[in-house]
């Protein structure tokens, strides 16, 4: 029989309006809900608002949502920040009869990577009335059954949960027979035919009565069924059990022919009539007759098939047990079979959202990935804990039940470490414990903060004087320890004067190469050492705050020449200053050019005759080179002075040697005569 509920659905409907949206304090996620079967665009809740977003960067920030198992039954307006109903939810379709169903969102934004989870639960409202398998049940009772003698009756089962699947039954108005309830603890409650009356087949061969089931929904919805009574004769004593509920507890995954349980069953009667045969009822599914088996003769129901908690955790066996006699009599019972979970499911581990490659500035505390961990065993079989191997800059935190993030816990350092291959073990409460892991390579993302380095910090180079303008002189090299973009140099040099001319007039340096050319003949007697600073202005392609390094050069223009000390002075032998010898014939300068700025400690040993160093206030003032217009004057300086070189060593040239340069060199042009007082300037040494 159907009822039409159309005005109490619209009641229903305008109830499942209203709408729960609650913050809980303290927590890390939202908490929302919705009755099912709401209709499109329903409002849920102010999901940005109640998330702490600004509308206006929900899509800058690439605001969205993901729902595991969920799929687009809810969505989000990006104008507003309003959580709504996008289609239809069914919450028997979603959870089954679980009592609790809700949605599980993973809300993502990006810029910086944020995640927030979010609940909503789905309520039941009552739109499933409850149903019987059948339109009609057909029971077979002998004329001779006592007075008091019980019939089982197949219950309706009722989609939704709570009280809105809470059913009672009645029975139509009968003479013969009346109605008795039956609880399963927490499984329900099925019915039973009582015999009040007893049954005479000359008269009534056949009874027809309407059962109907009332679920306890506001308001309540019905469904029935017709039980078609065939009034039977003979047979006077029908088998029974010596209980009509047997309740078992087994474990999953039993063997195959584990037996379940043995039943026990009688009849009164004598012979034929006493032989009884056990089979299961008609009202078992095929489902269940697929996982066990029953012994016809002995009542035993033995496992046939997988059985798997996961799958279900308990069965309903209805059993009848039937006599031979004519017409056969038939006894029932019931076998509650609760399935015990087993630690036969391995925990489950999914990586999401990697943000990939970490720069190696990243700040501690930045989400590297998602990672969310399941297991299908209940209790603390499926309870589940992660730990991250090996030991690394990285940590997991946990967000919300079995989600964590994979987050930054220290400072990165590429040329240190440029990769981190990290495993994610997720192990079970169980005993023995189930586990799997998950394998996460994090690159490290380069960044510009290694400046460049030369092979070495100072180059000394003798080069011939008359020299093919553009020939090369050296080669210099420098390498970053950055990687691509970042580890690019270029070479140029530093800009300074020579004397009267800019140092870029004498040499050149190869910006990719770092080969330093000669851009004109060089002359001894006009420069006899010549110093530069090759650097790297912007070794860094990509980003305009570049690292640089530099260092010092200085080209020594061969040519021997004899020191001569001022008027009063030994003569002495002049060495280059690379070349210096420890002889006492010769002078010796040291430390080498290059030494450092405050290294002043140049000191002089005489040769032949005077072997002996003299004091400080004793030292010549002037040193010049014969042949050559080149002047030293030394003075002394306090030991921690911080002077140049250049303030206490100077290179000039003597009027009187010039003379003898311009008779030596005839053919001299006048520019050279110009050049007088040319310095080499050592100031960037």
């Amino acid at each position: 029989m159907v009822f039409r509920r159309c005005g109490l659905r619209t009641q229903n409907l305008l109830l499942s309006f209203l709408l729960l949206a609650a913050w809980e304090a303290g927590s890390s996620h939202v908490r929302y809900s919705v009755p099912e079967e709401a209709k499109h665009g329903t409002f849920v809740g102010r999901i940005a608002q109640d998330l702490g977003l600004e509308l206006a960067e929900l899509v800058p920030r690439l605001f969205r949502m993901a729902s595991k198992g969920g799929g687009d039954l809810l969505e989000v307006n990006l104008q507003n920040g309003i959580l709504f109903v996008n289609s239809r939810i069914d919450r028997e379709e979603l959870c089954g009869r679980g009592l609790e169903c809700s949605i599980h969102l993973e809300v993502i934004v990006e810029r910086p990577l944020q995640v927030f989870h979010v609940e909503v639960e789905v309520r039941d409202i009552n739109d499933n009335p409850p149903l019987f398998s059948a339109s009609e049940q057909k029971l077979s009772i002998p004329e001779s059954r006592l007075l008091d003698s019980r019939f089982p009756l197949e219950g309706a089962s009722d989609a939704d949960v709570g009280e809105n699947a809470m059913l009672t039954y009645r029975l139509s108005p009968s003479e013969f027979f009346a109605l008795d309830i039956i609880n399963k603890k927490d499984k329900g409650k099925f019915p039973v035919l009582v015999l009040r009356k007893l049954l005479d087949r000359e008269e009534n061969p056949q009874l027809q009565l309407s059962l109907t089931a009332t679920d306890g929904g506001k308001p309540e919805l019905t469904g029935s069924v017709t039980l078609l009574i065939l009034v039977l004769d003979a047979n006077d004593n029908a088998p029974i059990f010596d209980r009509s509920l047997y309740e078992v507890k087994m474990r999953e995954n039993s063997a195959n022919q584990t037996l379940v349980i043995r039943l026990n069953a009688s009849d009164a009667d004598e012979g034929i009539n006493k032989e009884i045969i056990y089979s299961f009822s008609s009202l078992v599914p095929p489902s269940i007759r697929s996982k066990f088996l029953i012994n016809e003769s002995t009542g035993e129901i033995r496992v046939n098939d997988a059985i798997d908690f996961e799958d279900s955790n308990t069965y309903e066996i209805h059993v009848d047990v039937t006599d031979k006699g004519q017409p056969p009599m038939v006894g029932h019972c019931t076998v509650l079979v609760e399935i015990l979970d087993e630690n036969d499911n391995s925990p489950e581990v999914i990586i999401t959202s990697l943000a990939l490659p970490v720069r190696e500035d990243a700040q501690v505390g930045t989400t590297i990935a998602l990672i969310s961990v399941s297991d299908r065993d209940s209790g603390a079989n499926g309870q589940v804990t992660c730990s991250l191997m090996p030991h690394s800059p990285f940590k997991l935190v946990s967000t919300f039940k079995n989600y964590y993030s994979l987050v930054l816990d220290g400072t990165l350092d590429r040329e240190s470490v440029a990769s981190y291959e990290l495993v994610v073990s997720a192990r079970d409460g169980g005993s023995p414990s189930l586990w799997a892991t998950a394998r996460v390579s994090v690159e490290v993302g380069d960044v510009n903060d290694n400046a460049p380095v030369f092979a070495q910090p100072e180059y000394t180079v003798f080069v011939k004087e008359n020299n093919a303008p553009g020939c090369h002189i050296f080669t210099v090299s420098a390498r970053d320890a950055d990687a691509q973009e970042n580890a690019r140099v270029a070479y140029s040099l530093v800009e300074r004067r020579v004397g009267e001319r800019a140092l870029s007039s004498y040499v050149s340096v190869h910006a990719e190469s770092g080969q330093v050319f000669a851009l004109q003949p060089l002359d001894r007697e006009e420069l006899e050492l010549l110093q530069f600073r090759p650097r790297q202005p912007n070794p860094d392609w990509r980003y305009s705050a570049s690292l640089r390094a530099g260092m010092h050069s200085s080209v020594h223009l061969e040519e021997a020449g004899i020191l001569r000390a001022g008027p009063g002075g030994p003569d002495q032998q002049w060495p280059t200053v690379s070349s210096a010898t420890p002889e006492p014939e010769a002078g010796e300068v040291s430390p080498p050019v290059g030494a450092g700025v405050n290294s002043n400690s140049w000191t002089f040993k005489y040769g032949p005759g005077n072997p002996k160093q003299s004091g400080p206030g004793e030292l010549p003032d002037k040193f010049i080179i014969p042949g050559s217009p080149a002047i030293i004057s030394i003075r002394q300086e306090p030991t921690n002075s911080q002077i140049d070189k250049s303030d206490f060593i100077t290179f000039g040239k003597k009027e009187e040697t010039k003379k003898k340069k311009k008779k030596k060199k005839g053919n001299k042009t006048q520019e050279k005569k110009e050049k007088g007082n040319s310095t080499t300037d050592t100031s960037d040494q």
